[in-house]
């Protein structure tokens, strides 16, 4: 499934080479905070167990990959992979006491490691800017050990009818403002709300990854179905 917005050349690029120093602060105000606790649900329900293996896709500043190092008592490993070299310089600096992190730029499309390689797959508020989800998920399975899990955060067009007007209306008119502020461009916000928008339901989501290969697929909605959280399986 190619992404229109997301093949439009050198798009994606522009937009993160423009956001990369603010981008913690940015997701900060653009869910008011929440999506830490966002976050912190997904460790929550991977419950990780010790000494495993993490491949974190589209990675950020690298908040998925402490989590998953906090709550396994410092035991697994982890590799942050991001397309973004500022956005990857900017966790290397963050989290420079960490030791069981290791960096590396690379694409959801065609991941740079051997098959049957980790134990967990992440990918938080990612898989939409991928330029193919089909093809992103594919890799994922590969990657994947046997019994090995995927789990993936995203925001979705899926919001509860009550709270969908009031959504809306903050998304077009808010966080454009917000993207001004920090960066001064509104254009670059635009595009992030619009992805979310062109987005596939959580349903066809769940789809995709059967059809990947993934089995024992389970969808959470969060926050009133702003955001959704799947779970799948390698077998």
């Amino acid at each position: 499934m190619r992404q229109y917005l997301q093949n439009k050349k050198g798009l994606i690029q522009n937009v993160f080479d423009k956001v990369y120093d603010k981008y913690d602060l940015m997701n900060d105000l653009m869910s008011l905070g929440i999506h830490r606790l966002w976050k912190k649900n997904l460790i929550s329900w991977m419950a990780p167990s010790l000494k495993k293996k993490l491949i974190d896709m589209a990675c950020g500043t690298g908040d998925l990959g402490k989590l998953f190092l906090e709550n396994t008592n410092f035991t697994g490993k982890v590799l942050c992979i991001d397309p973004n070299s500022r956005m990857l310089k900017k966790g290397i600096e963050r989290l420079s006491k960490y030791k069981n992190l290791t960096w590396k730029k690379g694409y959801a499309e065609k991941i740079l490691a051997p098959d049957n390689s980790f134990d967990y797959y992440t990918i938080s508020f990612g898989l939409r800017n991928t330029k193919n989800i089909n093809k992103s998920l594919k890799e994922a399975y590969r990657v994947l050990k046997p019994g090995g899990r995927f789990l993936c955060l995203e925001f979705t067009p899926d919001i509860a009818p009550p709270l969908r007007g009031l959504y809306e209306a903050y998304s077009l008119r808010m966080i454009p403002k917000i993207g001004d502020w920090l960066t001064g461009d509104a254009g670059a916000y635009h595009y992030l709300v619009e992805s979310i928008r062109r987005f596939p339901h959580a349903t066809h989501v769940a789809k995709l990854l059967g059809k990947a290969g993934f089995a024992g697929v389970r969808v959470k909605a969060l926050s009133a179905g702003v955001v959704s959280l799947h779970s799948a399986w390698r077998v």
